[in-house]
């Protein structure tokens, strides 16, 4: 992607991401319409669903060749990330927007021909927006965001996980192992937005994020921003982020990241059998 244009997509891009996250302040108190998905903690609200809307109509009248991948059934259906592709999550965090009215973000990925250019991740309720242009750094509001520290042992460090992967019956990593990570990292974090932790991984306010399940607009921009900042990115075994499927994911900083992987990582089943 050429210089003049990355710049026109990120400034259109955070034009419209900052005035989705406004309308969702404005109406913050608004009685909500609540359902659920997959399964009954998998919450959707219609401010979800109007915010796709938003980004769709937006991205469908500015860019008629550019496609869409959203979380909200309003995207398009592809079989591969050829071309200019926008990855949305109107709000990754739905049940702390439902429960905690804070806490959750709109996240934004913008990829040619699979390769991640801009990305932007906006905690609304704070209006912190954390913004990438690849090969350009990784800002939080306007400040640039330092590379990561990989000084710092795995031992005194803090990573976020789910306390799922620490239950007996969950069906992706062997959680005896998990424990044994636990144990011997400094301490653990959840804050229930996928792209939060992300952003806070580029930040290096926690050093690193354990997932066995993510969909696609989870992490799109958050992988580009780790990435920019010197982290690294892949599944749980490795391997290349899949982009068109659900996908454990570890993003950290790449001195505690083999580790991680091949000390305390011990997945159920294959990526491939998901």
């Amino acid at each position: 992607m050429d210089i003049k244009r990355k710049e026109e997509l990120f400034e259109q891009a955070k034009q419209w991401i900052l005035e989705a996250g406004s309308h969702i302040r404005d109406h913050i108190d608004a009685p909500r319409s609540i359902q659920t998905k997959s399964n009954p903690n998998d919450l959707v609200t219609e401010m979800d669903q109007k915010t796709e809307q938003f980004f769709a109509d937006k991205i469908r009248s500015s860019y008629p060749d550019h496609l869409l991948l959203g979380e909200e059934g309003f995207g398009d259906s592809l079989e591969d990330l050829k071309g200019t592709v926008w990855i949305v999550d109107p709000i990754d965090g739905t049940m702390n927007f439902v429960h905690q009215k804070r806490n959750f973000a709109i996240s934004i990925g913008i990829y040619e021909d699979g390769v991640g250019e801009i990305g932007f991740i906006y905690n609304v309720m704070e209006d912190v927006l954390y913004s990438v242009k690849r090969g350009q750094g990784v800002f939080k509001n306007e400040k640039q965001l330092p590379n990561l520290n990989d000084s710092r042992p795995l031992k005194e460090s803090i990573l976020t996980l789910n306390t799922t992967w620490l239950i007996p019956e969950n069906p992706h990593v062997e959680h005896e192992s998990i424990q044994e990570l636990v144990k011997t990292i400094r301490s653990t974090r959840s804050y229930g937005s996928a792209a939060l932790e992300f952003a806070f991984v580029a930040e290096g306010i926690v050093d690193g994020y354990l997932t066995m399940s993510l969909m696609p607009w989870d992490y799109a921009a958050g992988a580009i921003m780790v990435e920019e900042v010197g982290g690294t990115v892949t599944r749980a075994d490795k391997g290349e982020l899949d982009l068109l499927n659900s996908t454990t994911v570890l993003a950290c900083r790449s001195n505690i990241y083999d580790e991680i992987i091949d000390d305390y990582v011990q997945l159920k089943t294959k990526e491939s059998d998901r």
